[in-house]
């Protein structure tokens, strides 16, 4: 699919000057060369001489016909609204550059959508889960049981949980450091029930595969795990949950925050500790340091196991 170079120069933006990941990067190329491809096809505004694609020359109809063709296609109106967004932040690096001199999706919204009710487990399903023998004791038993187990006793995000290096671990202190969305770094305190179950895998890994000298959760064949294999163990591992709805790494992230709120702990740690970089905007975001992040996981009922200290 051929595009122009501004939707380049604007990929180029994203990957340098505001560090996305490339999967967000590829996100956003995809929906604008869609789009152009649309307004190719739809609107007399191609030069024919070298094909060239015309922003300023793009208006709120074409943008709105464009939101109706989607529409059209059965999209449900939070992929519209993403792709919207996309396109939103296109036009205003546009007009940061002064590429071109007005916003045609200004007054543009999209489809109203539905809040979605969140997904998330209770407390005595996932313990349930964690504590049977429906892992397996084999390497890879050990090392599926550590990753549902961290995602939810850490909050961390899928490609976090995969990012992790042996060196990014720091047993003594009981200190996880991750790097998540926009290259932000953070570390998340861990109990003495995951620290054993962590040592486990890594013997288990150790023995099965070798010395690990870079990532942390490796496949049988030594190579980092892919988001997707991640993404199947954790479905598969949560089919074992009668009448669960939803069965992602997601869930678990958002059944981490839940558990920790339902025990008391105060909302704004509990955003540090996922990573979130503001609160709601009623809320007033304030800092918290990691002894009061150590303290205040201990509503989390993993980390009552075992006395759920750290580092000590």
């Amino acid at each position: 699919m051929r595009h122009d170079k501004l939707i380049d120069d604007f990929a180029d933006y994203l990957r340098y000057e505001r560090n996305y990941s490339a999967y967000t990067v590829g996100a956003y190329f995809k929906d604008l060369c869609q789009f152009e491809e649309y307004v190719r096809s739809h609107q007399d505004i191609e030069d024919e001489a070298d094909g060239k694609f015309f922003p300023g020359e793009v208006d709120r109809d074409i943008v709105r016909n464009w939101i109706a063709s989607l529409m059209d296609e059965k999209l449900s109106p939070r992929s519209v609204n993403r792709k919207l967004s996309s396109l939103k932040s296109f036009f205003k690096f546009l007009m940061k550059r002064g590429d071109i001199a007005s916003d045609p999706l200004r007054l543009v919204e999209g489809p109203k959508t539905k809040k979605p009710l969140p997904y998330f487990i209770k407390d005595e399903d996932l313990e349930t889960l964690l504590d049977g023998d429906g892992f397996g004791d084999d390497f890879e038993g050990v090392r599926n049981q550590l990753i549902i187990e961290m995602l939810y006793d850490t909050g961390m995000r899928r490609s976090e949980l995969i990012g992790i290096r042996d060196s990014d671990v720091d047993f003594e202190a009981q200190l996880i450091k991750v790097t998540g969305k926009r290259n932000k770094q953070r570390l998340i305190p861990f109990a003495e029930n995951l620290k054993n179950r962590m040592l486990a895998y890594m013997e288990a890994r150790n023995r099965e595969v070798g010395g690990s000298e870079d990532w942390f959760f490796v496949r049988k064949n030594g190579n980092q795990l892919s988001a997707e294999i991640v993404y199947y163990i954790v479905k598969k591992q949560l089919s074992a949950i009668p009448m669960l709805a939803k069965r992602s790494p997601h869930v678990l992230r958002h059944s981490f925050a839940t558990s920790m709120l339902n025990n008391g702990a105060e909302l704004n740690a509990v955003k540090d500790l996922l990573g979130h970089s503001s609160l709601a905007s009623t809320s007033v975001y304030t800092h918290t340091t990691f002894e009061e992040l150590k303290k205040v996981y201990q509503a989390h009922p993993r980390a009552k196991k075992e006395g759920g200290y750290y580092g000590n």
